[in-house]
């Protein structure tokens, strides 16, 4: 599910920015980038991201840098190690095509030993991490109800959809007597031909009853339309619950798709196998939709 919030905020000599977005994930997967020389902090976040995000790829990204007037002393020895590294790392990268984004100079700032001597420490740090995790309380929420929305309209797209496979249902529901009767014709057709090659005169009415018979089971789908129609209910029983909904829907989709496929291997009818080729897409539709739900 997609989401987005940003915030800004500050303390004494400290400025900061938290970032935090969300893209679709069959699971549930956290980056979160914050300096780690303040203490538990990564651990704090992901412990409150898990009370409410269960699903998607998830990223939290907290940019800390003092004020340009603070003055901020380098570890040249540190510095030189972290740009050595930085340099090794990126030639690498280079060698297998893969491209890397420079860091800036207030991430590299940020790195553990370059810029020691002005990390806070004791009081200072206690309450530079307290005020991080409050600025990042007030954006979390804003985060889960852009993801909210998001859902909100994913959510009611699938139920138009859900609407449409109901119709095709019923429409291929109401086909099936005419498409019973067309089969019977033709098998006649078929069984006249032969004795007529064979040079007999009528086809004998207890095989015609048998043939008919072993065509409408091969031929049987009402079991497929039925269990369309418990899909059907059960998706839209889903979407009206509260919690977790994206993986459920993630095993209906599959559920649906088999019951499509055997109703176009059946069909055997142009009308029917047409319904069945339009199902296909909308469940298609379906299930990539489907990735964007908690």
């Amino acid at each position: 599910m997609t989401g987005f919030a940003a915030r800004e905020g500050g303390l004494d000599d400290w400025v900061w920015t938290w970032d935090l977005k969300s893209v679709n994930g069959r699971g549930l997967d956290l980056k979160i980038r914050v300096p780690d020389w303040v203490p538990g902090l990564d651990q704090i976040l992901r412990k409150t991201i898990a009370t409410e995000v269960t699903r998607g790829s998830v990223t939290v990204a907290l940019r800390l840098s003092r004020r340009q007037e603070a003055h901020q002393p380098i570890n040249e020895t540190a510095l030189a190690a972290v740009l050595s590294t930085i340099g090794a790392v990126t030639r690498r990268a280079a060698e297998e095509n893969v491209s890397l984004p420079a860091p800036n100079a207030l991430e590299i700032l940020n790195f553990r030993g370059v810029s020691e001597a002005a990390q806070p420490d004791g009081d200072e740090m206690a309450a530079l991490r307290e005020a991080l995790i409050a600025d990042f309380d007030l954006a979390f929420p804003e985060f889960i109800a852009a993801r909210q929305r998001e859902g909100a309209s994913t959510a009611a797209t699938l139920r138009a959809t859900l609407d449409a496979l109901d119709a095709m249902t019923q429409e291929a529901r109401a086909l099936l007597p005419a498409r019973a009767d067309r089969q019977a014709a033709q098998l006649l057709k078929s069984l006249q031909s032969v004795l007529d090659l064979a040079g007999q005169d009528a086809p004998d009415p207890q095989r015609i009853a048998q043939e008919l018979a072993v065509l409408a089971v091969k031929a049987d789908v009402s079991e497929e339309l039925e269990r369309l129609d418990s899909h059907i209910s059960a998706a839209r029983d889903i979407l009206n619950a509260t919690g977790p909904m994206g993986r459920k829907l993630d095993f209906l989709m599959q559920e649906f798709n088999r019951e499509a496929n055997t109703l176009c291997a059946k069909a055997n009818d142009t009308d029917l196998t047409r319904i069945g080729l339009d199902m296909k897409v909308r469940i298609d539709q379906m299930r990539e939709q489907v990735q964007n739900i908690e």
